[in-house]
């Protein structure tokens, strides 16, 4: 039986004392209703004894306190779920705003929901493609992964995010059983807009559910926002079989909003001003990621994180370098260069990208190449830096080859524009391609034979 209660004590920012309360549940959600009958949602954060702390998920602005009734609901937030969820568009609170009907729920799902037990994890080893070269052929992106990108603010990582949720596929028989689970938390309306617009443009909203939270909603619904996602990419990929991708823009954004809350809680705060239980909060949202045994579904992820400063010490990019499998970088001098997308290709790092290529995957030459690649880019910058040192003289032929490599490597691998959708074979023979430009005796992490076959003749 649900009680009323006429004890709210105080109100203190976003935050409500309720006292006198009895069976209260830490998550639960409420309603204060108003003695003009209106209603204001909220949910327990705290209960000590037989006091709650409750947060509104609107302002607080009016509320009467000795005339309005607040009750408690016996469950936390749920989100509606049903296949019927591809192609619509969602507010952070999981209700519809593309003017379409409420969503008829095959079910109610807490979204807190849990991390996955690592007991149960299949381990990923199968490619997917994002159709950028800089991602597929360097740094790939295996399904069930989290493989976050750390951009900086001013870069272009909203236009990125669109392109992969465009692009992203899974090759071989489950090609049509792929689904992209977008959330933009914290963002402004222009970005909404050009979120929405961009997928209806493209047809890809069609197996596409986009929850978008705005920055002026309250600091609590950014925090249900990825996990309203993350609760739909779950149903999609375990109950329907599907494979999932979750795009997360901006974790900054969400990572403030707790920040926020803890303020108003008034917890004692830890790195930089953020609550100690950042790390946790974090990996309660990114180990909900991966591929159960026995399911033929899985859920991949790619939060996207603007770092303040550009510090990659920043507590947001290092403790998610820490839950996640590695990161892509932007890199605000390729920007400058007009590089796009920006990738930052020496520092960037997929730690399961061995898993996910070579025959059968991708193609026999993959690994050979991607380390190749690697290694005379990263000689080609060096080249460069003693070219504007010491003066193109003082280098011998091979070393300006070299330093040709790494300007013919960022013109025409790294950028590739915001609608070139390159496939995996287009991209590795790209980089057979560029690798043509250096002598053949230099190629000595691929073998000979894959030299052979794959290097154009000059």
């Amino acid at each position: 039986m649900i009680r009323e209660y006429k004890t709210i004590q105080e109100v203190n920012g976003p935050l409500m004392m309720v006292r006198k309360v009895s069976g209260v549940t830490y998550d639960e959600l409420g309603e204060i209703e108003l003695p003009d009958g209106s209603v204001r949602r909220c949910k327990v954060l705290e209960v000590n004894g037989d006091n709650a702390v409750v947060q509104l998920f609107e302002a607080s602005a009016g509320i009467n306190l000795k005339d309005s009734k607040i009750r408690f609901l016996g469950h936390p937030l749920e989100l509606a779920v049903s296949g019927d969820m591809l192609g619509r568009v969602f507010n952070g609170m999981g209700h519809p705003i593309d003017g379409g009907p409420e969503i008829l729920a095959e079910e109610h799902r807490d979204i807190n929901g849990l991390a996955m037990n690592p007991a149960a994890r299949d381990y990923p080893n199968e490619f997917i493609q994002t159709g950028i070269s800089t991602i597929d052929g360097l740094n790939t992106l295996v399904r069930g992964q989290k493989l976050p990108i750390f951009s900086g603010s001013g870069l272009p990582h909203a236009a990125l995010a669109a392109q992969i949720a465009r692009q992203a596929k899974v090759l071989g028989d489950d090609a049509s059983n792929f689904a992209v689970v977008f959330a933009a938390i914290g963002i402004t309306f222009e970005e909404s807009d050009f979120f929405i617009q961009e997928f209806r443009r493209t047809g890809a909203i069609d197996r596409t559910v986009l929850f978008t939270n705005l920055a002026n909603d309250p600091a609590v619904e950014r925090i249900a926002t990825p996990r309203m996602a993350l609760t739909a990419a779950e149903y999609l990929a375990f109950e329907k079989g599907m494979h999932v991708l979750v795009i997360l823009t901006d974790i900054t954004n969400y990572a403030e909003a707790l920040r926020e809350v803890s303020a108003a809680k008034k917890e004692v705060p830890g790195r930089r001003g953020y609550p100690g239980y950042l790390y946790t909060d974090l990996a309660t949202m990114y180990e909900r990621a991966g591929r159960r045994l026995g399911c033929p579904g899985s859920i991949t992820m790619i939060p996207i994180l603007t770092m303040p400063e550009d510090d990659k010490t920043h507590p947001i990019p290092d403790l998610t370098g820490y839950i996640t499998e590695g990161q892509i970088i932007l890199s605000r001098e390729l920007y400058r260069k007009g590089v796009i997308p920006p990738v930052d290709v020496l520092p960037s790092l997929s730690r399961l990208k061995d898993k996910g290529i070579g025959v059968g995957k991708t193609r026999e030459d993959h690994a050979g190449t991607m380390n190749q690649l690697f290694a005379a880019y990263s000689t080609g910058k060096e080249m460069k830096e003693l070219m504007s040192i010491l003066g193109e003289s003082a280098l011998s032929p091979t070393d300006l080859l070299y330093a040709k490599f790494a300007d013919e490597f960022e013109k025409r691998y790294v950028s590739q524009g915001n609608d070139d959708n390159r496939s995996i074979i287009e991209t590795l023979d790209l980089g057979w391609e560029l690798l043509s430009i250096l002598p053949t005796a230099e190629l000595k992490r691929i073998k000979p034979e894959f030299i052979e076959k794959y290097l154009p003749q000059k």
